[in-house]
């Protein structure tokens, strides 16, 4: 399995969408049948320089997808940190090592945009995602809350 990590690209939706969608969360909170609002996100998303957008694709296929935004910040004496969103692989090649690849590679990016921090959340249901998290060295350090608007 020979995967390239590259930016999204707007032809991507579909697909990421697609991961989005396919699972017992996400099939309650997204609407692959209207893209719609995806494809407006995509341009919100894609217009801005702290925003990377990223699928791994097999050739022409899409098989993972994350998100990684840098946070400038004055905590932590002006350090900036990343944060990483929405890492979906496809149920294909689950299993695989395609989600520690995409992982270590926001990672490095994060080390070469001059980050001293990665951070994610995981929704508290996600018990396989939380091994895989703390597996990649990853430390349960903080509890996460919503307000939804």
């Amino acid at each position: 399995m020979a995967h390239t990590i590259r930016r999204a690209t707007a032809a991507d939706i579909p697909a990421i969408v697609h991961m989005l969608a396919d699972d017992e969360l996400g099939a309650t909170r997204e609407s692959p049948d209207d893209l719609t609002r995806y494809y407006a996100a995509f341009e919100v998303i894609d217009a801005d320089p702290h925003q990377h957008l990223v699928v791994a694709a097999d050739g022409d296929t899409v098989t993972g997808t994350l998100q990684l935004t840098i946070v400038p910040g004055l905590s932590r004496t002006g350090m900036s940190r990343a944060l990483i969103e929405a890492v979906r692989v496809h149920r294909d090649v689950r299993g695989a090592g395609l989600g520690g690849t995409l992982i270590e590679w926001a990672v490095s990016r994060a080390r070469e945009l001059n980050c001293g921090l990665v951070q994610l959340t995981s929704d508290i249901t996600r018990t396989d995602a939380h091994r895989f998290y703390e597996r990649l060295g990853f430390t349960r350090s903080h509890y996460g809350y919503k307000f939804p608007l």
